[in-house]
């Protein structure tokens, strides 16, 4: 089965686009701590989660004690639910190589971000893995989007039309892995109109401010889901995990439309 197929299996089952991202910010309660936390995170919101998403840079700043939380906290998500693992990562093909039989090895991910701005080598390495799949940064959320990803070029494309053309090749190639793309919900309404149908990684709603409405305007098929971190895990109020999950899908449902 495609990593498409099997998100969109979980999206249908779940009745839910949300993804939740699983960002642990020990503090000063250490790392034992935050290994609770996520696992309890997990355990209350995995009914309504169409994917988790653990963020690389939060684990990494515990150290190793944080990639051995990692593990552990992989083998706690239900086999059915995809785990995308947000780690942004770029470097020449050899190098890739390693990291991608890390991820999907190793760990077995279902799904990495990747930042291709290397070009298509750098992101060859990760392409023949059945059932797996890369997001690319395409136009992230932040304002400095507008630096680089969202320029025109003399041809008048936008660069991250250069992101989206590698994915083409992708899929020409016939590659095992698929190719969907992160793209910035704060960043989303100009660029829609752009993207290829394939699954999309859609950070910046909540905490960041993002508005559903583009997403839904643009009647997408492919099985896009939408990250919540903070509106989850650290929401400044009397509810539970669960019930803020629970918020977040409902919202994202009457935003994006029904699954």
């Amino acid at each position: 089965m495609r990593y498409a197929e099997k998100l969109q299996q979980r999206i249908k089952s779940s009745g839910s686009r949300l993804c939740v991202g699983l960002d642990p910010r020990p503090g000063e309660h250490g790392a034992s701590y935050a290994k609770d936390f996520l696992l309890r995170v997990i355990e209350e919101t995995a009914v309504w989660a169409a994917a988790f998403k653990p963020n690389m840079a939060y684990f990494e700043a515990m150290g190793i004690e944080g990639i051995r939380i990692l593990e552990e906290i992989l083998a706690s998500v239900p086999e059915d639910i995809p785990v995308i693992l947000d780690a942004k990562r770029s470097d020449i093909g050899e190098t890739q190589k390693y990291y991608a039989q890390g991820y999907f090895n190793g760990w077995n991910v279902d799904a990495v971000t990747l930042n291709p701005f290397l070009g298509y080598d750098s992101i060859e390495p990760f392409l023949n893995f059945e059932g797996k799949a890369v997001y690319l940064l395409a136009v992230t959320s932040n304002p400095g989007s507008a630096d680089f990803q969202q320029q025109v070029l003399q041809d008048g494309r936008q660069v991250f039309e250069l992101v989206t053309a590698l994915g083409d090749r992708a899929k020409e190639e016939e590659r095992a892995t698929d190719v969907g793309y992160v793209v910035g919900l704060t960043n989303a309404e100009s660029v829609l109109s752009k993207m290829p149908d394939s699954p999309l990684l859609v950070p910046g709603l909540g905490a960041q401010g993002g508005d559903l409405t583009a997403l839904a305007a643009a009647k997408r098929t492919a099985p896009d889901v939408i990250n919540v971190s903070r509106g989850i895990l650290y929401a400044q109020d009397e509810k539970g995990f669960r019930a803020r999950a629970e918020y977040w899908m409902e919202k994202i449902a009457s935003g994006y439309g029904s699954v």
